[in-house]
């Protein structure tokens, strides 16, 4: 089975829900699975040891989750078009496996959700995709044959899946963003049992 990683950080949800639909998208991929992981928040002070399992949702992502799968989905909110801090804070953990090679060759793709429309969506996306080409990844978009990309008029961008949340404070994705964010699922899966028969 090839196990494609949806790892993300959510604070209210709605990347979270996104990163679910991601999973729903990968799980329709015959062949594929996905492994759902988040990543801990981060504070200017340690408050201890973070434990290994968070109350609730997915576990927390280890760098063996990014060894052991065959392809990676990250997800975050933009901070002022960045991804957040505690995915960065991850990802600047990667470097023993960029030493390896550990990831190089493998698909990857990116999503986010903003609370404006103009939120910085495409930047943040990019800045998640720069690690990801430094660790020498294969990086997937949405391409406009996705109808659902040419018809939204919320998130959606060629750069990866995203969701506009509108001030609401319970994450609610409209209907082409569940679609956009599936297909994402779908394309970086499909390539990655491509890649995995080769």
């Amino acid at each position: 089975m090839t196990e494609i990683l949806v790892l993300y950080y959510s604070r209210s949800g709605a990347t979270a829900e996104l990163a679910r639909q991601v999973c729903r998208g990968i799980e329709t991929v015959s062949g594929a699975s996905a492994r759902l992981r988040t990543v801990p928040p981060v504070a200017a002070q340690s408050e201890g040891p973070v434990t290994p399992v968070p109350a609730s949702g997915p576990p927390y992502a280890t760098l063996e989750d990014l060894r052991d799968t065959q392809g990676l989905i990250l997800g975050s909110p933009t901070r002022f078009g960045n991804m957040a801090a505690p995915l960065k804070h991850f990802l600047d953990g990667t470097a023993s496996l960029w030493l390896s090679g550990a990831l190089a060759g493998k698909p990857a793709a990116v999503f986010t959700a903003t609370q404006t429309l103009h939120g910085g969506q495409e930047s943040t996306l990019v800045s998640m995709m720069l690690p990801l080409f430094h660790h020498g990844m294969i990086l997937v978009g949405l391409p406009y044959t996705e109808r659902a990309l040419n018809e939204t008029r919320s998130g959606g961008t060629p750069y990866g899946a995203s969701h506009v949340s509108g001030g609401n404070t319970t994450p609610q994705l409209t209907e082409a963003e569940k679609v956009l964010a599936q297909a994402l699922g779908r394309r970086v899966a499909a390539l990655a049992v491509q890649l995995a028969r080769r």
